[in-house]
């Protein structure tokens, strides 16, 4: 078992070599680290190439008390993945992973949470009522990326100076997550509160002596705004507003599912959000159900079913 470490240290170096993102790399080491300390702690000791289904299914058992199903079948592909590393170099003639399976997932069972606009409301009160111009210009500006555009955490972090054109009013999106990247439009609002916190990021920069630096969303320091940042800039705001626990991630749901209720088809909305399947987009039909209740209001047997204004009409409709 000396030689798991070296393993996920190779292991890891290969996922890089891949382009994964490091937040993915870091829940991965976590895992594989974890799993190797519970393998090294069995007795008697195996060695690394004894190792069968049986221990691993043992491992996973553990990691199942009081755990969500996605947080399981996370880490049963991470092990799964790390197994098929190990064959490729030899250390196992087959992956005792691979043919174990997580539990069952459905899309529907986790809804997305949505915000609604009464919430919304009052978050964007209490950006404006900050009487930092400086801040209050940099958190509306966060506020209109994350809702505007619903991109993700990681991708409003990793935007650059170079990815925002304002000529054509659309941003530049990396592809760490599916590979792909894409280009999304801004509308109106989003674009205005981009421009007026521009004054402002340049001041920042005139201010540290960092003009060379390349991150759209910078910090009072200069610095590129970290997702952590982000997310406790929002917290703090929604805190004074009186509000309840928002995560970044909730501004990514609304996005779509208003965009479905105002009529957007699922295909447009997929290109938005940067799906790479449209079945992932399809979650957002079970929570935005406005149009569908405006369509059900066309149906025939409306017609049929019309409440009678007078005794006689009751009676003719009987």
């Amino acid at each position: 078992m000396r030689r798991w470490d070296g393993l996920v240290d190779g292991y890891i170096k290969e996922c890089e070599t891949r382009g994964l993102q490091g937040s993915t790399i870091k829940g991965m080491v976590y895992e594989l680290e974890r799993c190797g300390r519970w393998l090294k702690r069995r007795r008697p000791r195996i060695d690394l190439e004894q190792i069968d289904s049986v221990q691993f299914v043992e491992y996973f058992k553990t990691r199942t008390a009081f755990r969500a199903r996605c947080t399981v079948y996370r880490s049963v592909g991470i092990v799964r993945g790390f197994g098929e590393y190990l064959s490729r170099q030899g250390v196992w003639l087959n992956n005792p992973v691979r043919w174990i399976k997580g539990p069952k997932m459905d899309p529907r069972m986790c809804l997305p949470r949505r915000i609604d606009s009464g919430v919304m409301k009052r978050l964007w009160d209490g950006v404006e009522q900050m009487t930092s111009d400086s801040k209050r210009s940099v958190l509306r500006c966060v506020l209109a990326i994350l809702y505007g555009t619903g991109i993700r955490r990681g991708e409003l972090e990793r935007l650059n100076v170079k990815d925002w054109d304002r000529e054509a009013g659309v941003l530049k999106i990396d592809g760490h997550k599916t590979g792909q990247e894409r280009t999304v439009p801004v509308g109106p609002g989003v674009w205005r509160c981009l421009e007026a916190y521009w004054p402002h990021r340049q001041d920042r920069l005139d201010r540290n002596g960092r003009l060379e630096e390349s991150a759209l969303m910078i910090n009072t320091e200069g610095h590129r705004l970290s997702g952590d940042a982000i997310s406790l800039m929002i917290q703090r705001c929604a805190r004074k507003a009186g509000l309840s626990r928002i995560t970044l991630h909730q501004f990514r749901h609304s996005c779509a599912s208003d965009l479905l209720d105002s009529g957007v088809t699922l295909p447009e909305v997929q290109k938005l959000l940067g799906h790479a399947v449209i079945e992932t987009t399809m979650r957002y039909t079970h929570i935005s159900c406005g149009e569908r209740a405006i369509a059900i209001q066309k149906h025939p047997i409306n017609d049929f079913l019309k409440p009678a204004d007078s005794t006689e009409e009751r009676k003719a409709v009987i």
